[in-house]
């Protein structure tokens, strides 16, 4: 007898790293809103990303520090082998400070001043250049590097969009296929001798096939370059975009199935173009701290109107994902996690803006005023979108080492911060 077909269901469990009376023990030593980020999880994450292409004459992951902009984050990942992806001068001087340097540092331009390629060059830096244009200002400002790749945008195979990459075409970054050739041409003439290529075509993707298609594009990419040019990458960053699960029915990424698929087409193209020693690289910034963090936060008011709204001490100053993407951010409240879900709650900031809401018609328990509520997988991409509109202040970034201690990795800002720029 045929077994009857049934769909897949996945569980995710959305948890948090401290008991119900320890985060009462931290809450009176750092007041909520707070995030917090577990250094256990940072360092699984990205074991499991390196053991996926551990096959690899050579495998880097460089950290987007645009995700958690901290230090103290950077350097977790900098000692078990990472080294950073950076698109400003401040994140190049975040991973100074973090001990990364050198070509372990890639600065993607994007409309990039003077200044931050100075600071590059300064540091050693990889250059991945975005726009064709930028081969001749990166000389005249910074000179060039001993190391220059190029960002390709994929549109001309991929104009009118799949439900993998969506449309390319429509995206502000990167060089059209005529002009890597173009703008390697260039570099060659200008003296450049060493060299890597890069994408980034993906944003928060779950499925696998998507960077098995990634890799195919940029092997074949590479490998007419180096016949037409000649050139000898050193490296083929295959970008980020590598999601995570922010719904309990969701499923993760499988990255085992990610690097064979990617090693299978390294043998497929890139070994018989005469390329078997080229260095594997990743960008990944969300798939490392994402779903180490949470935003901790206080229930300050209750309002029942035409609908029932749970108002938290934290608003999308903290956490600006939902708002700007509508993006969903699973909740939980302390010490009712096993209670019956049989609430409809709109969970809201205090922002003179309705689209200030963490989550919208969410079924949630019974939530009283002084409640803690969780706000999970907010460790890339939460604190670093932080503003002052209203005047609201940023938060703490706590650290849970793994050896328990807790360490306040930033600070709260205060009203002096708010006021010290200001002349008056």
């Amino acid at each position: 007898m045929q077994k009857k077909n049934r769909a897949e269901t996945f569980h995710t469990p959305k948890t948090f790293p401290l008991s119900a009376e320890k985060l009462s023990e931290v809450i009176k030593k750092f007041p909520t809103p707070f995030h917090l980020y577990d250094e256990k999880t940072i360092r699984e994450n990205f074991r499991r990303l390196r053991e996926a292409f551990s096959w690899a004459p050579e495998f880097r992951e460089h950290f987007a520090v645009k995700a958690t902009p901290n230090p103290a984050i950077v350097k977790i990942l900098a000692d078990d082998g990472a080294g950073t992806d950076c698109s400003s001068i401040a994140e190049l001087f975040i991973s100074e400070r973090a001990g990364v340097t050198g070509e372990k540092i890639m600065l993607t331009s994007n409309d990039t001043p003077a200044e931050e390629f100075q600071k590059a060059i300064e540091l050693g830096a990889i250059i991945n250049l975005d726009d064709i244009t930028h081969v001749e200002y990166l000389e005249k400002n910074a000179g060039m590097p001993a190391c220059l790749s190029f960002r390709y945008n994929p549109a001309d195979i991929m104009n009118d969009g799949n439900d993998i990459i969506g449309r390319p075409a429509e995206a502000k970054y990167g060089l059209t296929r005529e002009q890597i050739f173009e703008g390697y041409e260039l570099a060659l003439n200008k003296g450049v001798k060493r060299f890597g290529l890069h994408t980034m075509i993906a944003s928060n993707e779950r499925k696998a096939e998507t960077f098995i298609y990634t890799g195919r594009i940029m092997f074949e990419l590479a490998a007419e370059i180096k016949k037409r040019l000649g050139i000898n990458f050193e490296f083929i960053n295959l970008g980020g975009g590598i999601g995570i699960p922010y719904r309990p029915d969701e499923k993760p990424v499988n990255l085992q199935k990610v690097g064979e698929g990617i090693r299978n087409l390294y043998n497929e193209i890139l070994i018989p173009a005469g390329m078997e020693k080229i260095r594997i690289a990743t960008e990944s910034g969300r798939a490392m701290t994402g779903n180490a963090g949470w935003l901790v936060s206080t229930v300050l008011h209750e309002k029942n109107t035409y609908k029932n709204y749970i108002g938290l001490d934290s608003c999308m100053a903290n956490l600006m994902r939902p708002a700007l993407y509508g993006a969903y951010h699973h909740i939980t409240v302390v010490g009712k996690e096993n209670e019956p879900q049989d609430q409809i709650y709109d969970v809201t900031g205090s922002l003179c803006e309705n689209n200030d809401k963490f989550a919208i018609d969410r079924n949630l328990p019974k939530i009283d005023t002084g409640d803690i509520v969780i706000i999970h997988d907010t460790g890339a991409h939460g604190h670093a979108m932080g503003f002052n509109y209203n005047g609201k202040l940023r938060s703490a970034e706590l650290l849970l080492r793994e050896n328990g201690e807790l360490e306040m990795i930033r600070r709260a800002e205060t009203l002096d911060d708010y006021f010290a720029t200001l002349n008056f």
